[in-house]
């Protein structure tokens, strides 16, 4: 730590700073009158010319503005010729204009050096919160990729118990595997754009379900959203944008044989502060089994709902397909 650094809270007393300025001013008037016997005609301001930078390295600009002025007006009252006088001679304003001159430029280079000090003690802070930042998103980072693999892990284990030793499901479970984790990724791109990252829920699953519905090649079915305005973290948003994207491919999949009909996303918030999700289609419904959760997609979104601490149920609605996720109050999420 520098001395600039150690008398910053000096520079803040306010009035007592003043004071203290004062006091430094008294001492110097006193040593003053102490050795002006033993010093020759000519030095009136010996000891005030010491009083003002140390009064303004210690106390800020306002407390050696006063030692100046003061200091100033006691050397040329005590020591100025004609003594105990203001009369204003031309050697004693020559004196004076010398006096003003070198305080002035004193007070002003200190006054800049503490401004330097103070710029740089900032950037010093920023550069040290940017630092601690770029640290923490690091690890958020290196967190969130590392729950992306262990997705990505659990998705291929489940592929793999789908597809036995049968050689031609192992190459159907592969292609599937590969148009689901390119989905995923799709996906990734829009949850990591800065873009996103305050837009309503709403908002963000409008526009994964255009981008799948376009996607799917089938232009006769429309997504409709009727969400209220809640925003939700990464932490959360990332499991419920892969729940939304599996039940919606699943309904575009096979809920629509004609290639139109509609899908609907409604939420609706729980007074306890969770919310339910609701995906809703008009098509020709769910068989039993995989409303039993016998499918891969739908065990995908089971594992999924259990990260969330959610559950999921299935209904057939007259026609079509409602799913509802109902999810816990924040504090129980974060939890």
């Amino acid at each position: 730590m520098t001395w600039i650094d150690a008398t910053s809270s000096l520079r803040g007393l306010g009035l007592r700073g003043d004071l203290l300025g004062i006091a430094i001013f008294a001492a110097a008037l006193a040593l003053r009158f102490a050795v002006d016997s033993r010093l020759p005609v000519g030095f009136p301001y010996l000891t005030f010319f010491p009083a003002v930078i140390l009064t303004t390295f210690f106390f800020g600009l306002r407390p050696g503005i006063i030692s100046a002025v003061l200091g100033g007006l006691a050397a040329w009252y005590f020591f100025i010729l004609p003594f105990d006088s203001f009369a204003l001679s031309g050697p004693a304003a020559i004196a004076l204009g010398f006096y003003l001159f070198i305080v002035t430029v004193d007070i002003a280079l200190i006054h800049a050096m503490h401004l330097l000090a103070e710029q740089l003690r900032e950037e010093a802070g920023k550069q040290a919160r940017m630092s601690e930042q770029r640290r923490t998103m690091f690890q958020e980072l290196q967190h969130r990729v590392a729950n992306n693999m262990q997705f990505v892990a659990a998705l291929l284990s489940l592929y793999k118990r789908k597809a036995g030793n049968d050689p031609a499901a192992i190459l159907g479970a592969l292609d599937d595997a590969s148009v689901r984790l390119q989905t995923i990724s799709n996906l990734h791109r829009h949850l990591y754009d800065p873009a996103n990252a305050s837009r309503p829920i709403g908002e963000f699953l409008s526009q994964v379900c255009d981008g799948l519905v376009s996607t799917s090649g089938s232009p006769g079915i429309a997504c409709r959203i009727d969400m209220p305005p809640r925003k939700f973290d990464l932490t959360q948003l990332t499991p419920l944008s892969l729940i939304v994207v599996e039940i919606v491919t699943n309904a575009l999949k096979h809920a629509f044989p004609d290639g139109r009909g509609a899908i609907a996303l409604s939420m609706t918030e729980t007074p306890d502060g969770g919310a339910v999700l609701t995906v809703t289609d008009d098509g020709k419904g769910m068989p039993e089994a995989a409303a039993q959760g016998k499918s891969l997609g739908l065990r995908i979104v089971q594992n999924l709902t259990a990260q969330l601490g959610a559950t999921v149920t299935y209904e057939n609605a007259g026609p079509g397909t409602r799913v509802r996720i109902v999810l816990p109050p924040r504090k129980a999420a974060e939890a």
